[in-house]
């Protein structure tokens, strides 16, 4: 659709370059030329109606999906607490169920990603078709349109981006695939470039929590802490700061670090108590004979 817009403004232009006839010129030929200008506006403003025509169905289309993925995000949500509730006792079990789970709310975050992009897409697509018009209008208002458009025809390749990574939706799905089918490394190397290339969007909290993961999959607690940790401190916002905490607790206690392991148990059930993680948490410490909530010094009576 681009390519059609572009050739269209170009032979609009050319036309508006030829508008100007020699002295010699009869009034035919210059009533000609103003029908085929005529002709050629006609046209352009045709398409530009089809296109938002198009474009108002695929935005409605979008906004469907996007009330669809977020209705299955609270379903999901709601169906993980129930799991956990009747739960409470099932250890490994939860844990499973809870992984699954956490996967298919990461396919709907990355989703919903991708949708909030689509229609950013769709609306600079409409800008573009309008920006086309208007100078449209303007040349045939009586504009210089040949040095103007020589230069907009020179300017994108001269501005032409060149791509450091891919897309940062499909370089997390592929670390995602990677390790859903435990191939760590090579998972870990496309969430560090999630980071690298991508630091402040959305998924470079979920990118550092799967480090965490990976390392914490392959014994390396210390590693996994200290992932957890960025989580914590870099992305406190991000929807797996609950998770994070919790696995960071009993990365702690595999280590023997009972105290600290405690710790961030009972921290995340103060921070995030009405969270599956912090059922979990709940859980654990009471497996292990302790409170989930500090106890209150008691008060000195002489």
């Amino acid at each position: 659709m681009r390519k059609i817009v572009a050739s269209l403004s170009t032979l609009f232009l050319f036309v508006l370059l030829c508008a100007a006839p020699p002295a010699h010129a009869v009034s035919k030929e210059m009533v000609q030329l103003q029908t085929q200008v005529q002709q050629l506006q006609d046209a352009l403003q045709h398409l530009q109606e089809t296109q938002d025509q198009q474009m108002s169905v695929m935005q409605h289309v979008v906004q469907q999906i996007s009330d669809s993925v977020a209705h299955i995000s609270t379903t999901m949500t709601t169906l993980q607490q129930q799991v956990q509730t009747q739960n409470e006792s099932g250890g490994g079990k939860i844990d499973q169920v809870s992984g699954q789970m956490q996967g298919i709310n990461d396919s709907v975050d990355a989703l919903r990603t991708r949708i909030d992009k689509l229609s950013a897409q769709v609306a600079a697509v409409q800008s573009e078709l309008q920006n086309v018009a208007t100078q449209a209008a303007v040349q045939q208002q009586g504009g210089q349109p040949g040095q103007p458009g020589a230069e907009q025809n020179q300017a994108p390749q001269q501005q032409q981006p060149q791509p450091q990574a891919p897309p940062v939706n499909d370089l997390y799905q592929g670390a995602l695939r990677d390790y859903n089918s435990a191939r760590y490394d090579l998972a870990a190397g496309e969430f560090g470039d999630v980071l690298k290339y991508y630091p402040q969007d959305d998924l470079a909290g979920n990118a550092q929590f799967y480090l965490g993961e990976i390392a914490y999959r392959q014994g390396k607690y210390q590693d996994a802490i200290k992932a957890y940790g960025v989580v914590l401190q870099q992305f406190a916002g991000n929807s797996k700061a609950p998770a994070a905490q919790l696995r960071k607790g009993e990365a702690e206690l595999s280590l023997d670090q009972r105290d600290n392991g405690i710790r961030d148990l009972r921290e995340l059930i103060a921070r995030y108590p009405q969270t599956p993680e912090a059922s979990q948490a709940r859980s654990r410490l009471n497996g292990m004979g302790v409170r989930p909530t500090a106890s209150k010094p008691t008060a000195y009576h002489e």
